[in-house]
């Protein structure tokens, strides 16, 4: 049983790490429940790539614009409220047409692309695009050198993430991932900056092998967060994800898909651990571990769901915190 959620608790500095659409749901709830300021998302950017000369951050924008309360909530990603156009007159002259931005989406890609290319990093831009929608959060890109996630097939094929998730709808069988590139990247300063400052680290309920590996595999990461609490909230109920293609992915290579694994997944560097309320029968099945195990209700679709879990998380973190 999960203990009430204590007013001090709002005061703690939390820092999360998170990607796509399950992490931009749990930063609406955390974001409503800690006062202002005391919140950091380091968000991946694997997912990022070159479209039509444009620079897209596909986890990014999902989790600025739920924070702004722009997303799309039918689709889970894009702006609410879009238009087509760009994209009809794309596929009436017959240009490529896989992957989907609305015009007002578009329009955030545009001046992204215009701000990096007078010399802005993608943290600064980021950061203007919060200050201009009125997000308190603090959002950082978990780096500003491109990292791209890479994706091997089974027929020996590498792929870029967007490739294989958009453009093939995840089809390939996968025989392995690449983070960064394949070479060594380091985190921002301010990524560090927020790691160290904070009281409590939180995974979001975000794919772990393309939105929370690669910000674990940057320089540094791994040994911070053992100096820290670490909380992490599964993707994976009853062996399947919401949305996206993490339990696929475990699949392919050679993994049950299962909250288990995702917990196995994070081994060495977690305190805590938050699982849905359906698997809580398999979870005395599991392998003893010295990682905290609760159950709580991770299926977030409304604002109420949002704002109970991330209670949930922070109230785990804070006892973990107060053991220590």
């Amino acid at each position: 049983m999960i203990p009430k959620f204590k007013e001090a608790y709002k005061h703690l500095k939390v820092t999360t790490l998170a990607g796509g659409v399950g992490g931009a749901k749990l930063l609406i709830g955390l974001d409503k429940v800690l006062e202002p300021g005391q919140l950091t998302a380091i968000v991946n950017t694997g997912d990022d790539f070159l479209h039509f000369g444009l620079h897209i951050s596909p986890d990014l924008d999902s989790v600025c614009y739920a924070l702004a309360g722009l997303a799309d909530q039918l689709h889970g990603w894009g702006r609410k409220d879009e238009s087509w156009q760009v994209l009809e007159e794309l596929r009436r002259i017959g240009a490529p047409d896989w992957f989907a931005l609305g015009d007002r989406d578009l329009a955030w890609n545009l001046e992204r692309t215009r701000l990096l290319s007078e010399g802005n990093t993608l943290t600064e831009v980021i950061a203007h695009f919060c200050e201009v929608f009125g997000i308190h959060t603090r959002v950082l890109p978990m780096c500003n050198e491109p990292a791209p996630t890479l994706i091997k097939t089974k027929e020996g094929e590498w792929l870029g993430f967007q490739d294989y998730f958009v453009r093939l709808k995840c089809q390939p069988e996968i025989a392995e991932i690449a983070l960064l590139g394949n070479r060594e990247v380091a985190e921002s300063e301010l990524v560090i900056q927020a790691l160290q400052e904070a009281d409590l680290i939180i995974l979001a309920p975000s794919n772990p092998w393309v939105s929370i590996d690669p910000i674990l595999a940057l320089k540094g990461v791994r040994n911070l967060l053992q100096e820290k609490p670490v909380v992490a909230v599964s993707p994976i109920i009853q062996g399947n994800a919401l949305k996206g293609p993490a339990a696929k992915m475990f699949s392919d290579l050679g993994i049950h898909p299962s909250s288990e694994a995702v917990r196995q997944h994070y081994e060495g560097i977690l305190d805590g651990f938050i699982f849905d309320d359906l698997d809580l029968q398999d979870a005395a099945n599991w392998q003893p571990s010295a990682i905290i195990n609760e159950s709580s209700q991770t299926i977030m679709k409304t604002d109420e769901e949002k704002i109970a879990l991330a209670k949930a998380v922070i109230s785990l973190g804070a006892r973990i915190l107060q053991g220590r």
